[in-house]
C-alpha cells in the first residue's frame, strides 16, 4: 500500500540538498512531500522523489524567525491535518531539536513520526534514533538523513548508489559560452563561511592567467558582490541564472571554487568536483561535499572551530583568509579531469 509521506527539513538549500537520498528511498512506492523553509524551496522542487512542496518559516529553525504566531501554527496544522499524511520523517541536524515539530505532527494527525533526538520524546516519536548510540555523531548529513528513513523502513532502491541527485536539468546560460570553465562562487549563507571578496577576486585573475576560463555566480542580492569579484576577468551571471540554470552551470563547470553553503552541496549532487573554502565553525566530516572529488581548503583547527558562528568571531577570518589564490588556483589543477 502506497504511504503518505511527510519529509521534514526546514532549513536552507544546502540542508535540503543533503536530504536527497532519503527521500528517494521514502520515495520508493509512495507519495512524498517535502517540508521546508523558504530558504530550501528552490532545492526541494529539484529533488528526485518530491511530489509536492510545503513551505513553512519556522520560529524555532529559521536564522532571523518571527515571533511565535498561534494563528500561524493553526494554519500549518490544518494544512497538514488536510494532507492526511500517516508518516513522517523530521530530519535536524546534530544541534536541533526534532521535538517540537513532531508535537505539531501529532497536534495535526500524523500517526508515526521518526527522528533522531538526543531528548527524551515521550510519545511523540515512534522511530528514536539516539545520537552516539543508533547513530553515529560523525556520519556526513546525507548518511544521518537516510539513517532515519531506513529506520522508517525505507530503503533505497537497487539501482541508487546514494549519491546527492536533481531532476534533470536545463541548458546552461548562453553567456557562459562553449569553452571549458571553471565557477568561483564567492557568497555565502552565513558571513563565517564566505572567503573574502579580494581573495576572491584575486582567484579570479589568478586563473584566468593560468589560461583559465572564470564565470562567477550569485544570487540576485549578490550582483554587486560577483561584479566586484569578477572584475575584467571573469564571466559575471550574478543574479543571471534560476535555481536550475544554476545547477546547470554548476553541472557544465570542470571545478567549483565555493564555501560551506548551498551551491557547494549544489555542485555535489550534480558530480562537479569542488574546490571547499571551508570555514570550521561547523564539522567538515558532517559537512563536506557529499561523494565528489574534492580539495577542502582554510584552517580546521581555527579557534572558530564548531561555534556554529554566523559571523566570524576573529579579527581578520584568519581560517579561510589564510587561503590564497595560488593554494585555490593549485587545488583545481589537482583536480583537473576528475568527476564523480
Amino acid at each position: 500500500m502506497r504511504r503518505r509521506v511527510l519529509v521534514v527539513r526546514l532549513d536552507s538549500e544546502g540542508d535540503v540538498l543533503v536530504s536527497g537520498p532519503a527521500v528517494r528511498a521514502a520515495a520508493q512506492g509512495n507519495d512524498v512531500t517535502f517540508l521546508c523553509g523558504p530558504g530550501g524551496k528552490q532545492a526541494a522542487r529539484m529533488l528526485p522523489g518530491v511530489h509536492d512542496v510545503l513551505v513553512w518559516r519556522c520560529p524555532w529553525i529559521d536564522p532571523t524567525p518571527s515571533e511565535v504566531d498561534n494563528r500561524d501554527l493553526a494554519a500549518v496544522r490544518r494544512t497538514l491535518r488536510r494532507r492526511g499524511f500517516d508518516t513522517a520523517l523530521v530530519l535536524t541536524s546534530y544541534h536541533q531539536s526534532p521535538l517540537p515539530m513532531a508535537l505539531l505532527l501529532r497536534m495535526a494527525g500524523v500517526p508515526w513520526i521518526a527522528a533522531v533526538s538526543e531528548d527524551y520524546p515521550g510519545s511523540l516519536l515512534d522511530v528514536r534514533l539516539r545520537p552516539g548510540i543508533e547513530v553515529d555523531e560523525d556520519l556526513p548529513e546525507p548518511e544521518r538523513a537516510l539513517t532515519v528513513a531506513r529506520a522508517a523502513g525505507f530503503a533505497l532502491g537497487p539501482d541508487d548508489d546514494g549519491r546527492l541527485s536533481v531532476r534533470a536539468l536545463p541548458k546552461r546560460p548562453r553567456l557562459i559560452g562553449e569553452s571549458p570553465y571553471v565557477v568561483v562562487h564567492p557568497g555565502a549563507s552565513a558571513p563565517s563561511r564566505a572567503w573574502s571578496p579580494e581573495r576572491c577576486a584575486q582567484a579570479v585573475v589568478e586563473l584566468t592567467r593560468r589560461g583559465r576560463k572564470v564565470v562567477v555566480t550569485g544570487g540576485p542580492d549578490e550582483r554587486a558582490l560577483t561584479a566586484r569579484v569578477a572584475g575584467h576577468c571573469g564571466v559575471d551571471l550574478g543574479g543571471r541564472t534560476t535555481f536550475p540554470q544554476l545547477a546547470a552551470t554548476l553541472a557544465g563547470a570542470e571545478a567549483v571554487v565555493v564555501g560551506n553553503t548551498g551551491p557547494a552541496h549544489l555542485a555535489a549532487a550534480v558530480g562537479t568536483p569542488v574546490v571547499s573554502l571551508f570555514s570550521p565553525v561547523v564539522p567538515t566530516r558532517r559537512w563536506a561535499p557529499y561523494r565528489v572529488p574534492c580539495v577542502v581548503l582554510g584552517d580546521q583547527t581555527s579557534p572558530c572551530r564548531g561555534t556554529r558562528a554566523r559571523i566570524c568571531p576573529l579579527a581578520g577570518h584568519p581560517c579561510l583568509n589564510s587561503v590564497t589564490a595560488a593554494e585555490v588556483a593549485d587545488a583545481v589543477e589537482a583536480l583537473q579531469g576528475v568527476r564523480a
